[in-house]
């Protein structure tokens, strides 16, 4: 022990023990998540409520079924999505206007592979899931811990003419990825440590 070289064992005995701090992290968050699978998948069975207006949405209403009344189309945006029978295209969201200074209502009113189609749709009563808006942030503001707040989107039962009803959200497209991201972590501490023991005894076979 008094021929270990005493600043570069505790660097790597850091670095190892943070890295199997992180694996252990980790698997606490799977079991987070798992418990907030389990509330999405009853979320589906419970009863209709009232639409969200306000970002973020809670997990107890995310994949809830609800209604609400779009006053007037304000305006369309596309997005890249899948249809109820999995198809592939354009699913076209609402920006819609509900009256008052609120803050207005995004719905999902169905899927197409013509990007150019704008739907004729102008309003009215909707009802379908709750979910929220895609996501636009960068892998780098992902990396760097910054959450970003959705906005809350009914994803209509019934598309608007011309349009495929879009997928309905499910909690199983939502990751659970943290049991891999723990093996990953005690992986590279178990290989940092190999390596470091490997280059450090052909340095002690040397002297």
């Amino acid at each position: 022990m008094k021929r270990l070289p005493l600043l570069p064992t505790l660097v790597v005995a850091l670095a190892c023990a943070a890295m199997v701090g992180l694996g252990l992290w980790q698997l606490d968050r799977r079991a987070e998540k798992e418990a907030l699978l389990g509330l999405y998948r009853a979320n589906l069975e419970k009863p209709a409520m009232a639409f969200p207006r306000q970002a973020p949405v809670a997990d107890a209403a995310l994949f809830r079924k609800s209604s609400a009344f779009c006053l007037k189309v304000i305006s369309w945006r596309t997005e890249a999505g899948r249809s109820a029978t999995g198809g592939s295209g354009y699913r076209w969201i609402a920006q819609c206007s509900t009256g008052g200074e609120g803050p207005g209502l995004l719905v999902d009113m169905g899927v197409t592979r013509n990007p150019s189609l704008k739907p004729g749709w102008t309003g009215g009563a909707v009802a379908g899931i709750v979910s929220t808006e895609p996501s636009h942030a960068s892998l780098f503001s992902k990396l760097g811990g910054k959450k970003e707040v959705l906005r809350p989107m009914l994803v209509s039962a019934s598309p608007a003419p011309g349009l495929e009803a879009s997928a309905p959200p499910s909690p199983e497209e939502v990751p659970n990825n943290h049991l891999g991201y723990a093996i990953q972590w005690f992986l590279f501490a178990g290989v940092a440590a190999l390596i470091y023991a490997l280059a450090l005894r052909r340095r002690l076979a040397g002297r």
